[in-house]
């Protein structure tokens, strides 16, 4: 490992959980002596990569961190690399994915991808609005958003968009706790008549859900082997989508992709 990739593998100690860390423990993680630590630290501390905190006891990641992230997030857009996950799901799985995402108090799909493995498919308008309760992306988002955010929207009128959709709050309160056990949503006929869909979560840098990505197909379709390939797909394009757009999944969110074959 050359010298600028040991100064910048110092960086990934860093966490939500672990926001400032010392000289001592810095060495003890890497495996560094710590003249090699300090010697790394101080060469990026004057480049504003990281900084010491008042105390001068311990370092935290620097302003320069924040300016090479925005500059990030305008070269690689959202929906840029959303696109490309879809791709990837509808791919993998032959049926349609989508993408979408909170504005304010609505859940507006934002982009979609087609499979032509079959001559049927669930098809999706563009900028469609969906529900929060009756689609399996609102439920993994709801799963996961602040209380507040949840009870207001659970506080409103709740249209029944098929015969199959819950309307009860507290029987979709009842789902949401489940759906925080396995990180997945689903919803059978809830919004649409003969659709089948699964969805998870994405994270924005906050660790609150921002949006979620889904997997859509014929109910006939989706058996039990579908099921178990859209949520191994899912946990790994969720996974990549939250990272590139500098998200942090909290501790209890969805499973990573080993977890989902177990």
């Amino acid at each position: 490992m050359g010298t600028v990739s040991k100064a910048l593998s110092l960086l990934s100690y860093f966490s939500r959980q672990r926001p400032e860390i010392g000289l001592s423990d810095l060495a003890r993680m890497s495996g560094m002596n710590k003249a090699t630590v300090y010697r790394h630290m101080s060469e990026m501390a004057a480049q504003g990569i990281v900084e010491q905190t008042q105390t001068g006891k311990s370092y935290r990641l620097g302003a320069e961190v924040l300016r090479l992230a925005a500059l990030r997030e305008a070269a690689v857009p959202l929906l840029e690399v959303a696109r490309e996950q879809l791709r990837h799901l509808s791919d993998a799985t032959g049926e349609t994915a989508h993408f979408s995402i909170i504005q304010g108090t609505k859940l507006n799909a934002l982009a979609h991808h087609y499979s032509t493995r079959h001559g049927t498919r669930v098809t999706m308008e563009d900028a469609e609005v969906l529900s929060f309760h009756g689609t399996a992306s609102g439920l993994s988002i709801l799963a996961y958003a602040d209380t507040a955010f949840r009870d207001q929207v659970l506080a409103e009128p709740l249209t029944a968009h098929t015969p199959h959709t819950e309307t009860d709050p507290a029987r979709i309160r009842d789902r949401l706790n489940e759906i925080t056990q396995t990180g997945f949503a689903q919803s059978v006929g809830g919004f649409e008549a003969d659709v089948h869909s699964i969805a998870t979560p994405i994270f924005g840098a906050d660790a609150r859900p921002i949006g979620a990505l889904a997997i859509a197909a014929p109910v006939a379709r989706m058996t039990p082997d579908m099921i178990s390939l859209a949520q191994t797909e899912l946990a790994l394009a969720a996974q990549t989508l939250t990272r590139r757009i500098g998200g942090f999944a909290p501790a209890d969110a969805s499973p990573t992709p080993e977890e989902t074959t177990a």
